[in-house]
């Protein structure tokens, strides 16, 4: 009886086993190497010269919170352009260059001009110009091709780690199958107690490209929690794009100690 027992155990664990690899077949998933899922995430890019977006951002740092639309405009490795509204009524407007960081605000009339240090520690990790770029077209913040990585099938999608990890850093990139456009990428700094994750909840086609659509950030540093919504709703490329941009006088500059 002990045996038979024993013996239907390990035909149903058997079963079970066949099942799960069934199940992987269905999802569609081919196991491929890491070098492999970072080629097709670069090669699948988006393609553009300039883009102008007009978006919906929702914002929530625990004390604040409000909803504007905005236009978001690039030219690609040049210039990341912003412009924020509410009620049809210009609040405020920001200038990004791989230089610097340029903004001013209405409300308190304040502005400000410098290098990513602002950025950096409003987001709670080093940020530079094409890692903010990258950011908001579903790509990889970091250039996954100077480090090597292991690959694994997470659910649906591709997981990426690194071999060897960074002394500040963990990082955790996950990609989709199909697209591989970036499903979430996360940066944490333990020691600083800083985390950040970016979501891409959906995506778009814009002409035969992907694109994102919803992208949703969490920002945590020490305990405060940092959340931003980016939703896309028009996206136009390659048309030609303006970025005006004048620092109103009398308005006082924001220091960054």
């Amino acid at each position: 009886m002990n045996r038979i027992f024993y013996l239907l155990c390990i035909a149903l664990m058997m079963l079970n086993s066949c099942k799960g690899t069934k199940a992987i077949n269905e999802a569609g998933i081919k196991k491929l190497n890491a070098e492999k899922v970072i080629a097709n995430h670069y090669n699948r890019s988006f393609n553009f010269r300039t883009l102008n977006t007009r978006i919906k951002v929702k914002y929530d740092d625990g004390r604040q919170s409000y909803s504007p639309n905005a236009t978001l405009r690039i030219e690609r490795d040049k210039t990341i352009w912003i412009s924020v509204k509410m009620l049809g009524i210009t609040l405020a407007k920001a200038l990004i260059t791989p230089e610097k960081v340029s903004y001013y605000e209405k409300i308190n009339s304040t502005y400000f001009e410098g290098d990513f240090k602002l950025l950096s520690e409003w987001l709670g990790t080093d940020l530079d110009y094409d890692k903010v770029q990258q950011m908001l077209l579903g790509q990889a913040l970091f250039n996954l091709r100077n480090d090597k990585y292991k690959s694994s099938i997470a659910g649906k999608v591709y997981q990426l780690r690194p071999k060897t990890e960074l002394a500040l850093f963990e990082r955790l990139f996950l990609i989709h199958p199909g697209t591989f456009k970036m499903f979430s990428q996360r940066l944490k700094q333990s020691i600083e107690n800083r985390d950040l994750t970016i979501n891409y909840r959906s995506y778009q086609k814009v002409g035969n490209q992907d694109f994102p659509k919803e992208i949703y950030i969490e920002a945590l540093q020490d305990k405060e929690k940092t959340m931003i919504e980016i939703d896309y709703k028009t996206v136009d490329y390659n048309a030609k794009v303006s970025f005006p941009f004048k620092i109103p006088s009398g308005y006082k500059q924001v220091t960054i100690q």
